[in-house]
């Protein structure tokens, strides 16, 4: 008789006799290695063999109490770290008597500098997040944001200004870092129920930092600098949060080794090719072919063959380009279409909470969408840019406040509209390695053109555009992307009446990945499976983790 150890956890030992005191001990016989036991297929494995099969997944009704309590606290975390209810007040903060700085320092000295910082630290902080396995670049992004505020509210120059820029874009990349731990806490089969719960609780922190934020400016007649006093507390104290994170033990590129009785990545399991010795170490090139990043590149590669997968990816890049662009600038624009010095008149924590909401709404929305996306995308990517486009154009022109705030919380809406749909549709055919590289190449190539943009129009080196210039340039901006899906999607329809398909369609279908679609052109969708799904959304920022057991089995998934 041996003596084992009973920790709570899945796959490790039946603690359902157990009082869960971790650390306890129980006697319990352990198999010898010449124990055996029955495989898939009903043949004797050997003790070894048996291993290597993993741990059962824990029987419903008896999860660990462990990660849900992780769970509930990265989520708690996740809410306060949005608490900044003076976010929504920087420009007129920054334009009013407390800093007193000008329009055009603000528009084409203090803002552009945003776009550059984040290009620069983007793919630093992505890598940095999967090596330092995403606790200390959580710490990184709590220590940016009580930087950020500390220079609001001591800095006196532009440099100053610009300095709190740059922190600000190392919280932006930061980002997926929350997004991503949440993933190395739980088993697979629970990955899409917290990443709702992490995604519901930053969305609930945002609308309660914005409504908080005008509720003390309008009601409470609290000036922009005792909210970011405010402000400053609240990240204080979520940075103390972060403190007692636990540490994972594992990512997805740089620690990929896992505890026994744990299933490899997908990638893991893919085919090693020819090449590959079957005893000993490998030869150089073998050894190169298994790199993470080599079998990564290969398979995308391949992925890239996907027409809806180039489509959605392209848009992506473009769509996600502009949308930032416009919040970037638009509390810039509230401030001239409405310059008010009494700050109880500034609504902008209200705008920026109708926005998240609608936003919200429409993310969940467009999971219901019925429609075979491989015939209509492009169609409806092109009405939902001319009407992003014709919101801008309402922006530029209008001297309402009112409707301004009405057209940027409808152009939020409507971009949010979609960002599930194309999260789903280049995720759901890839590996969860690939998945991260898609997503970081597409938002990587998005961030550049941004950049690009920004140092043309805005930025004094360039044209150093007025605000409201800037608008009609990026009106005439999505007004291009709009011809150029309109007159895809045209020649999308020609193609399918020269084919000569005139026969009804069939029943609308939910979001299909690119395989789907294609497997339904083919008549083979019954032989296919999904292979992944969208986890979590941050503003558009996608994190994502591999299907869980329970998704694998259904034929078609929802966004």
């Amino acid at each position: 008789m041996k003596m084992a150890v009973c920790l709570p956890g899945p796959g490790v030992w039946d603690c359902s006799r157990c009082p869960g005191i971790r650390g306890h001990q129980v006697p319990r016989p352990l198999p010898s290695p010449a124990v055996s036991r029955r495989g898939p297929g009903g043949m004797a494995l050997s003790g070894q063999e048996a291993e290597k099969q993993g741990p059962a997944e824990p029987r419903p009704g008896r999860e660990p109490e462990s990660w849900w309590c992780l769970v509930s606290y990265l989520c708690f975390y996740g809410f306060m770290a949005q608490m900044r209810p003076g976010e929504s007040f920087i420009t007129p903060y920054l334009l009013g008597p407390d800093k007193n700085f000008t329009q055009k320092q603000v528009t084409n000295e203090i803002t552009p500098v945003l776009s550059y910082s984040y290009l620069a630290v983007l793919v630093p902080v992505f890598l940095l997040t999967d090596y330092l396995r995403y606790k200390p670049v959580l710490l990184l992004q709590g220590l940016s944001y009580v930087s950020v505020w500390l220079l609001l509210l001591f800095g006196s120059s532009v440099l100053h200004m610009q300095l709190m820029e740059l922190f600000f874009s190392v919280t932006m990349a930061a980002r997926i870092a929350y997004s991503s731990y949440v993933f190395s806490l739980v088993p697979p089969a629970h990955y899409q129920r917290v990443a709702g719960y992490s995604r519901a609780a930053v969305l609930l922190g945002v609308f309660t930092s914005s409504v908080l934020g005008q509720l003390l400016v309008t009601v409470g007649r609290v000036p922009f600098s005792t909210l970011n006093y405010v402000s400053l507390a609240f990240l204080t104290f979520s940075l103390v949060l972060a403190l007692f994170l636990r540490r994972p033990k594992r990512s997805l590129f740089f620690n990929r080794s896992a505890p026994a009785g744990a299933s490899p990545s997908e990638l893991d399991q893919m085919n090693p090719g020819p090449g590959q010795p079957t005893g000993g170490r490998p030869g150089p090139a073998a050894a190169w072919r298994d790199l993470a990043l080599a079998r990564v590149l290969r398979e995308l590669g391949h992925n890239l063959r996907l027409p809806q997968l180039r489509l959605w990816s392209l848009w992506w890049v473009f769509n996600s380009t502009g949308y930032y662009l416009i919040v970037y600038y638009v509390h810039i624009l509230w401030n001239v279409v409405n310059p008010t010095m009494d700050s109880t008149r500034v609504y902008n924590g209200g705008a920026d909470a109708a926005s998240t909401l609608l936003g919200a709404i429409t993310s969940f929305a467009a999971g219901f969408v019925k429609i075979r996306w491989a015939v209509w995308a492009k169609l409806v990517i092109a009405a939902v840019t001319v009407v992003q486009a014709g919101l801008v154009f309402l922006m530029y022109r209008t001297d309402s406040i009112w409707l301004c705030y009405m057209a940027f919380v409808l152009f939020r809406g409507s971009y949010q509209f979609l960002v599930p749909i194309a999260t789903f549709q280049i995720a759901s055919s890839l590996s969860q390695e690939l998945r991260a590289l898609v997503f970081g190449v597409n938002t990587f190539l998005a961030t550049v053109l941004k950049t690009i943009i920004t140092l043309i129009v805005s930025d004094k080196r360039g044209l150093g555009l007025p605000v409201h210039s800037q608008f009609l340039v990026y009106f005439m901006y999505f007004l291009v992307l709009f011809v150029a899906y309109f007159f895809a999607a045209l020649l999308v329809g020609l193609q399918h009446l020269r084919r000569g398909i005139h026969q009804p369609l069939p029943p609308a279908q939910e979001l299909r990945s690119p395989v789907q679609e294609k497997a339904v052109q083919d008549g083979a969708l019954g032989s296919l499976q999904p292979g992944a799904w969208p986890l979590a959304l941050e503003d558009g920022v996608e994190a994502v983790g591999p299907a869980s057991p329970e998704q694998s089995q259904q034929p078609e998934a929802k966004a």
